[in-house]
C-alpha cells in the first residue's frame, strides 16, 4: 500500500497535465519578400497573430508594430518620410551571448534615404 501512496501524487499530476490546454503553435518568422510591395507586406504583417501597434511617436515619419513574443518589430515609413515606401524587420537574436538586433528591409523608395533610415535604426539598436 505504501508504494501506491507514493505514486498517487505523480499519477494525479500526469492526469492534470493530460487535461491542460495544448501549447499554442509558435508563430513562424515572417519571410520578407520585397517584390511583394509595401502595401502587401504591410497587410501580411498586420494580419499575423500577436502583432500589435507600438505607442505612436508623434512627429516620427514611421509606425512600429511589435510581435507579442518580443521576437520581432516591424517598422513602416509614413508617406512624409524621405525613405517612403520602406519597411524594416527588426529581430532580436543572440550573438556571442549578447542580445543584438538584426535588421532587414525593403527600400522601395529613395535608396539613399533608406540607407540613412537604416543607419538610424541600427544606431538605436546599438545604444540599447
Amino acid at each position: 500500500m505504501k508504494r501506491w501512496g507514493a505514486l498517487a501524487p505523480g499519477l494525479l499530476a500526469l492526469g492534470l497535465a493530460a487535461c491542460s490546454a495544448p501549447a499554442p503553435e509558435p508563430v513562424v518568422a515572417f519571410d520578407l519578400d520585397c517584390a511583394e510591395g509595401f502595401d502587401s507586406i504591410r497587410n501580411q504583417i498586420l494580419a499575423r497573430p500577436g502583432v500589435t501597434p507600438a505607442p505612436d511617436a508623434p512627429g516620427e515619419p514611421y509606425e512600429i508594430f511589435n510581435e507579442d513574443s518580443g521576437r520581432a518589430s516591424y517598422i513602416f515609413t509614413r508617406p512624409e518620410a524621405p525613405a517612403h515606401p520602406a519597411v524594416f524587420v527588426q529581430t532580436a537574436t543572440r550573438r556571442n551571448g549578447e542580445r543584438v538586433m538584426e535588421h532587414e528591409g525593403c527600400a522601395l523608395g529613395d535608396p539613399a534615404a533608406y540607407d540613412q533610415l537604416l543607419a538610424y535604426w541600427e544606431s538605436l539598436a546599438a545604444a540599447r
